[in-house]
């Protein structure tokens, strides 16, 4: 079966599950680059590989800026090149130090919140122990 060479804007929010106004969006930010037929946008393949890059990028932590930044250096050769891979490497590096970072800060959150749990449950037995004695106390004294 040969693969579909043109997509518009519904089929193309429809497979990635984004609503039409993200990929109008990408567009406007100059992300993707749709011929127009009239009002219409007409996606070619290498619009929905982008967007499927877009998203990808997304989820690693990729700003809008660094994609394009990335397109903009893949666009000037057609094939990539040194300074492509360079950046794409630093940026990986980046994102790899900022999940360290986030990785630290949440063991450090996760030991706090066991702290203050641990101290919690100290003082509620001690307060349960004390009104234990003390309503010991009132029946023996009545």
């Amino acid at each position: 079966m040969a693969e579909k060479t043109t997509y518009s804007i519904s089929e193309l929010a429809k497979e990635f599950d984004v609503t039409t106004r993200s990929v109008r969006f990408y567009e406007d930010q100059g992300l993707l680059k749709p011929s127009r037929r009239g009002q219409t946008r007409i996606f070619n393949s290498k619009d929905r590989v982008r967007l499927k890059l877009i998203l990808r990028g997304k989820r690693m932590g990729f700003s809008l800026a660094e994609t394009k930044e990335l397109f903009d250096l893949w666009d000037e050769t057609l094939t990539g090149n040194e300074k492509q891979l360079l950046k794409m490497l630093t940026i990986l590096n980046n994102k790899r130090e900022q999940l360290e970072q986030q990785k630290n800060d949440i063991a450090q959150a996760e030991m706090e919140i066991e702290t203050a749990e641990t101290r919690c449950r100290e003082a509620l037995t001690e307060l349960q122990n004390r009104k234990d004695k003390q309503e010991t106390t009132e029946r023996a004294r009545a």
